[in-house]
């Protein structure tokens, strides 16, 4: 990590962060080719090829986030983040902590729980990515959403700025 403050994101971590949130509202939002394929093998019908490509273009890319998530990490790690605002009561920085960490465990466990599903046939893994996880992520999503326009519009400190254009 590094020695000195930084007040903002680096290049490719506002990168990073953006495309993730790209490929992440993709999968959520498009998921019917991986439903389509999921309920035509619990029927016990073969996919078409077509159908086949669809849920794999949903797969590909939620590996692609999980090797995306990964190199994020490694960034964080090595280059460090912006400190915590102080214009915000203790109580919505213990709020912004945990939905970051929740944020951070969700980039892991959906692709993980995706791959159990979808290549190991674990349905388990299935019901509890597509059921469960995806519910809460877009709980975290829109409370970090929310966060950063609260940060923009009514605090008005430079949360929003450093993870788009920087300083």
């Amino acid at each position: 990590m590094p020695s000195a403050p930084i007040d903002a994101y680096s290049l490719p971590q506002r990168a990073l962060h953006w495309l993730m949130a790209v490929l992440i509202f993709y999968n959520l939002l498009f998921t019917d080719g991986m439903n389509e394929w999921h309920h035509i093998v619990r029927r016990g019908e073969t996919p078409t090829a077509d159908q086949i490509s669809s849920a794999n273009v949903h797969a590909y890319i939620g590996i692609a986030i999980l090797l995306l998530a990964i190199i994020r990490v490694c960034l964080r790690l090595a280059q460090g983040a912006p400190s915590e605002t102080t214009e915000e009561p203790a109580v919505f920085r213990l709020a912004a902590k945990l939905v970051h960490f929740g944020l951070y465990a969700f980039i892991f466990a959906m692709p993980v729980t995706g791959i159990a599903a979808y290549y190991l046939g674990i349905d388990s893994a299935g019901s509890l990515h597509a059921d469960v996880l995806k519910v809460v992520l877009w709980i975290l999503i829109v409370a970090h959403v929310a966060g950063a326009l609260v940060h923009q519009f009514y605090w008005k400190s430079n949360v929003l700025r450093r993870m788009t254009v920087g300083r």
